[in-house]
């Protein structure tokens, strides 16, 4: 079970493609939002139950109901990877019943120690994917990620290639937004690495992003310049997915879309502000220099959070320290 976000939903794809593949006598079943359902699809032995968040399993009597239903299905162990009060209702419920249980530990201190503005203890921790491991090591089954499994780039529709026209280029992925603002790199210097990359015409450019406001800015992102498209609003879901697993590269922040084309095995260039890949969310199989970060040395309160969203005076402009041209040379 894992309901959101979408990021953290894309984070345990990988683990379960490794969990089936060494365990391909095991059947899954994931208990998630119905928009996350297009992940798990090309997963073996893993099926998806949709959690109706608005009725049937809404409030305290519709967890006894997903229960029940989650039951009906002969389940024989239950993993929680979201660990937040609905969860660990479900999960005591089974616990209750008898079944085996296991949770994610989501190491609060640790991360308290990181982002702590004084005495910080700046250091790696646990990622969530190996958080994830040990909730199935609990369950008595063993997962290795060291080699992991990809899917195949999925074969374009019609629909997308009328728009980015047939891959005889290099696709860069920009996905230049994410939920907090102390996570998004400064549109200006954005702006500058879109036009830098779009001097190479043996390059396109797709950006990425969700909304009106959103869109409006990725036009004026893309506004004259032919190698660059918008491609938000313009897609499915599922055709999204199709896309950025074509991507050769996907520039983003620390959000979704990083985790996203991670989990489809697409290169992934991540910016960091307010918060830090040490936290345990760079997105999978990414080495740590693809990771670019902002200057500790000029900003030493940083990671000051684990998601970005609290504020910190006099560290708004920190992702500045990010040069345009590191980015840039990450990227080609």
């Amino acid at each position: 079970m894992r309901l959101s976000a979408m990021g953290d939903v894309a984070m345990t794809v990988p683990v379960l493609r490794a969990f089936v593949n060494q365990h391909p006598e095991v059947k899954i079943t994931v208990v998630s939002r119905p928009f996350f359902k297009p992940f798990f699809d090309s997963i073996p032995n893993v099926s998806f139950f949709a959690f109706d968040e608005k009725e049937r399993h809404k409030g305290f009597l519709g967890l006894l109901r997903l229960f029940h239903d989650l039951k009906a299905l002969h389940i024989d162990a239950f993993a929680d990877l979201h660990n937040v009060l609905r969860s660990k209702i479900v999960r005591n419920l089974f616990a209750l019943s008898g079944k085996k249980v296991a949770s994610v530990d989501k190491g609060r201190a640790e991360k308290k120690a990181l982002t702590q503005p004084e005495n910080k203890v700046f250091k790696q921790l646990p990622t969530m994917f190996e958080r994830h491991c040990k909730v199935f090591e609990q369950l008595g089954f063993t997962v290795d990620l060291s080699h992991p499994i990809f899917p195949k780039k999925q074969t374009l529709d019609i629909e997308i290639i009328s728009l980015t026209g047939e891959k005889n280029q290099k696709w860069i992925g920009i996905a230049p937004f994410a939920q907090y603002d102390s996570k998004v790199y400064p549109l200006d210097l954005m702006q500058e690495v879109i036009n830098q990359l779009a001097k190479n015409a043996d390059c396109k450019i797709l950006l990425f992003g969700g909304g009106k406001k959103e869109i409006e800015l990725l036009n004026s992102l893309s506004s004259n310049k032919e190698n660059v498209i918008t491609m938000a609003g313009q897609l499915k879901f599922q055709q999204e997915l199709q896309l950025i697993s074509n991507l050769d590269v996907m520039l983003s922040m620390d959000s979704g879309n990083a985790h996203i084309a991670a989990m489809l095995g697409v290169k992934v260039i991540t910016l960091w502000g307010a918060t830090h890949p040490y936290a345990g969310f760079s997105p999978f199989n990414q080495p740590l220099e693809n990771a670019l970060v902002s200057d500790r040395n000029l900003f030493p309160k940083l990671p000051t959070s684990v998601y970005g969203n609290k504020k910190v005076e006099g560290y708004e402009d920190a992702m500045r320290t990010i040069a345009v041209e590191k980015i840039v040379l990450s990227v080609q």
